[in-house]
């Protein structure tokens, strides 16, 4: 696969489908994409919130059923850390990360429901 301007993209089949599991396969391709876009729209969210943080981690998983006789995505998980400093408004990063879930051109656009199991982490205060 080419985009213009971008360097080719090897794809194969997962392992689940027979694949070598050494390349991109299309699934993997998507949950990628659902957690990039993710992590973009947060970026945008939290800066337009002022939201103040210092990390963030994105683990995306497509669940995959048949439905009348056709393999398909059924749902997708997506684990986020958000790490925050002292102090931060852990109200307003819930919320940035829930309109995240309903703002995001993926996860919106996808068929399958999209899940959004969030883990706030909030730095200790220093002492001194």
């Amino acid at each position: 696969m080419v985009g213009a301007g971008l360097p080719a993209l090897a794809v194969a089949s997962p392992t689940e489908f027979d694949g070598p599991g050494d390349e991109w396969s299309p699934e993997t391709l998507l949950t990628a994409s659902l957690a990039g876009c993710f992590i973009l729209t947060f970026r945008a969210i939290a800066r337009a919130s002022k939201l103040t943080w210092t990390s963030l981690h994105c683990e995306v998983t497509g669940v995959l059923d048949r439905v009348e006789r056709v393999t398909q995505f059924v749902s997708f998980d997506v684990t986020v850390r958000l790490e925050l400093p002292p102090g931060a408004d852990e109200a307003l990063a819930l919320r940035a990360l829930e309109k995240v879930e309903r703002t995001c051109l993926i996860s919106s656009s996808l068929k399958g429901p999209v899940h959004l199991h969030p883990q706030l982490v909030v730095a200790p205060a220093a002492v001194g």
